[in-house]
């Protein structure tokens, strides 16, 4: 049995009772303060906010729309886009359950992705159901369960008292057995300014940031390193493009981020996010924080 220092159990304790405070019991607006000075070292304001990351937080305490709830759920926000933008964009759904052991393996294919609705990391990838882990999957979907995403990370609104459950995809694939490559389409005010891209997260992310004549955008975020080659501009660019404004379209607000994959020459509308990194990812250089800023006019927040 291994020796547990009395120090270190006040130290964790202390740590966790801090996080409790921060998280669960101050106002909104205290507890973003805090939780953006200590991710980002600079104070946060929201009275005259000027950086990407400050109006992101801006907007968590002022563009509250009812419908945001149901486009950050996983499995609501599919209606949603697909009745907007047609099924024919939208991954097929292979079923939804509250917990875990709810999940009938034997009716789900070989292949499969889980998550869970209400959060953007519990992602569990089937490639073949002969070895795949069952253990290590309930393990990380039930922890995940139990976070309240809205308090998780900088009180996001959207996920506020949404509900829980995991969902059950299918697999899709470009045939290199990597991960998909994620294009994270930036909208301010309707109009999509630039293009992140994302690849490799199931081993090392790398990301890159194009404008819309697909030049490389000179910054890094969140500390993610530039992919190794350049990513090609996709082959459906024009119409994730299209796709991205008319969702944004129907949001009406300052900024909206909406993603999309790339598989055979076919879209599939991926996820709409209001707050990128929980507007927490810091910029190198710091200017590009500024310049994204610009970006969003917090008057036309309703």
């Amino acid at each position: 049995m291994s020796f547990v220092h009395p120090k270190r159990i006040f130290r964790e304790t202390k740590f966790a009772i801090t996080d409790w405070f921060w998280n669960y019991l101050v106002p909104d607006r205290w507890s973003i303060r805090h939780i953006f000075k200590k991710k980002l070292g600079y104070k946060c304001d929201l009275e005259h906010p000027k950086t990407f990351n400050e109006k992101i937080q801006w907007l968590k305490l002022h563009d509250r729309k009812e419908v945001y709830h149901d486009l950050v759920d996983k499995y609501e926000a599919k209606r949603i886009v697909g009745d907007l933008i047609g099924q024919k964009y939208i991954i097929p759904t292979l079923g939804v359950w509250e917990k875990f052991d709810d999940i009938d393996f034997a009716k789900l294919p070989d292949r499969f992705v889980l998550k869970c609705t209400h959060d953007s990391a519990s992602v569990v990838l089937c490639k073949d159901k002969t070895t795949f882990d069952y253990s290590a999957a309930r393990e990380k979907l039930t922890e995940a369960l139990k976070t309240d995403y809205y308090h998780y990370d900088g009180r996001q609104w959207a996920y506020k008292g949404i509900r829980r459950r995991i969902i059950a995809e299918e697999y899709l694939d470009e045939g290199n057995n990597a991960s998909l490559t994620d294009y994270k389409f930036m909208v301010f005010g309707g109009k999509c300014k630039c293009v992140f891209v994302c690849a490799g997260r199931q081993s090392r992310l790398r990301l890159d940031a194009y404008d819309m004549d697909w030049q490389l955008m000179p910054f890094t975020r969140n500390r993610h390193r530039n992919m190794k080659e350049r990513a090609l501009r996709p082959q459906c660019y024009d119409t994730m493009l299209m796709l991205a404004e008319k969702i944004a379209g129907f949001v009406d607000n300052p900024f909206v981020r909406v993603d999309f994959y790339q598989v055979d020459g076919k879209v599939y509308f991926g996820e709409v996010t209001f707050y990128p990194e929980g507007g927490l990812g810091s910029f190198k250089p710091k200017e590009w924080d500024y310049r994204l800023g610009e970006w969003i006019q917090t008057d036309d927040a309703k």
